[in-house]
């Protein structure tokens, strides 16, 4: 079947197998390895993208379910060669150790923050600048769908509440 989507602004037609997850469809037709196929279950967060706006974890939709969506990954957060402030707050603040689940990680809290923002899943959600205060136990509960198994917990908590702290 064919399928239209844009992803990191670029158009893309691909024809795929209809049961092809959105996963497989980024990384393996379209070369973006930055999204981790970690469980391919939907338990461990690795695979978080943002479509239309709102975190979704790729393994778990057929990627012929996103046809005409808007898809971003890890690739596309940054803009002109900058990394989106989120991806600087991860690496200054040692959100990482083997950062397997970094791209999901930062992928979900653009898409958390967002959330926060607009109350629902908004095509803004790149743009934290909107964001109001909340404190770190809501930031643990609204990101506990993304696992790391380093146990980098604290440092991502930093890293997620430098940036909304930021964006005042």
């Amino acid at each position: 079947m064919k399928v239209n989507f844009t992803v990191n602004g670029r158009a893309h037609t691909l024809t795929l197998d209809t049961r092809t997850s959105l996963l497989d469809a980024l990384r393996d037709h379209l070369g973006l390895a930055g999204t981790k196929k970690g469980c391919d279950h939907g338990q461990c967060g690795a695979c978080t993208v943002l479509v239309n706006g709102a975190r979704m974890n790729a393994c778990l939709s057929l990627a012929v379910a996103r046809d005409g969506d808007e898809i971003v990954t890890i690739e596309g957060l940054g803009s002109d060669g900058a990394l989106h402030p989120l991806q600087e707050a991860f690496v200054r603040h040692d959100g990482f150790q083997c950062g397997y689940c970094t791209p999901g990680q930062i992928c979900s809290a653009v898409g958390m923050l967002a959330e926060i923002a607009h109350g629902v899943p908004s095509a803004a959600m790149v743009d934290v600048a909107a964001v109001p205060q909340v404190n770190g136990a809501e930031v643990r509960e609204r990101m506990s769908g993304n696992i790391c198994r380093c146990s980098a917990y604290p440092n991502i908590v930093a890293a997620i509440m430098d940036v909304q702290e930021a964006s005042r």
